[in-house]
């Protein structure tokens, strides 16, 4: 067997297109475009590609964005600061901070910080409880980016088992919360893994739909994996100069019956989810008015 790949790459593209002509149409409405918030922390070189990635694709969607580049040293307060301006900018839509912080930073604290009508990462305590009652005002970018991927790969998620490495807060915790709600892309069986999970083995063989998000480079072998299962791969790692997942793909593609590549899977699907909430958040700015 060997699996179908699953084109994040071309599947965001023509999201991004799409929201392209809702955003032109949104301004004609309005006379506004949505605007974005980045704002990066330190010199550090993965961050500082991501948040270039985002602004590139900002432009060509139509909406606007402002980078706020702040040094290594700042401290919690001096984002606080920041954070606390640009919640009450009125022609700024959506607020997003790379993470990682610098370590000297109350990263929780930060997060919690931003207007949760301008959380378009859905971080927010107010935003993670509406996503678990099922009325989210926001999706979080990774884990909706999951979900357009398996709606777009026709993977069937009712009724099947859904095995996630990882419990992250931006990724493990969030897909299995949509995953298991009711309705498209869900109604899942779901099982979270972790560092602490006994027989992680017999348990990921069990998966119809593998999500492995642990930042463990090749992690997921063949023997992991149960032949025809979908596999996504949120991993991105350096290795010897490439990036690579956490799925060792060209062992794990022939038996698998789809599979996402790193990178060109999950990462721009993230960027097109971004960019989908940040329109969302102008809206909501707009109906306020």
């Amino acid at each position: 067997m060997t699996a179908k790949i699953i084109d994040g790459k071309a599947i965001a593209k023509r999201i991004r297109e799409e929201l392209a002509q809702d955003v032109a149409e949104f301004v004609r409405e309005t006379a506004v475009t949505p605007h974005l918030a980045a704002v990066l922390v330190g010199d550090d070189p993965a961050s500082a590609v991501y948040v270039r990635n985002k602004e590139r694709a900002c432009q060509k969607s139509g909406i606007q964005s402002t980078l706020h580049r702040l040094s290594g040293k700042t401290t919690t307060d001096e984002l606080l600061k920041l954070i606390g301006e640009l919640n009450s900018a009125p022609d700024m839509h959506g607020i997003l901070v790379q993470l990682p912080l610098p370590k000297q930073i109350n990263e929780k604290q930060i997060l919690d910080a931003i207007s949760p009508l301008k959380d378009v990462d859905a971080f927010h305590p107010e935003n993670v409880g509406r996503i678990v009652q099922g009325c989210p005002r926001f999706l979080p970018c990774t884990p909706h980016g999951i979900q357009r991927l398996l709606v777009e790969s026709n993977t069937v998620t009712a009724g099947a088992h859904a095995v996630i490495l990882g419990r992250s807060e931006i990724v493990g915790k969030p897909i299995a919360l949509l995953l298991m709600q009711r309705g498209k892309a869900a109604d899942a069986t779901v099982t979270v893994c972790h560092s602490r999970t006994r027989d992680l083995k017999e348990i990921t063989r069990t998966a119809d739909i593998l999500i492995a998000a642990i930042g463990l480079p090749r992690f997921v072998t063949a023997e992991m994996v149960k032949p025809g299962a979908v596999v996504i791969d949120v991993g991105i790692n350096r290795v010897d100069d490439k990036l690579v997942g956490d799925v060792d793909f060209e062992l794990v593609a022939e038996i698998a019956s789809a599979i996402t590549p790193v990178p060109g899977g999950v990462g721009p699907m993230t960027i097109a989810m971004l960019l989908k909430n940040t329109l969302t958040a102008a809206r909501l700015a707009a109906a306020a008015q």
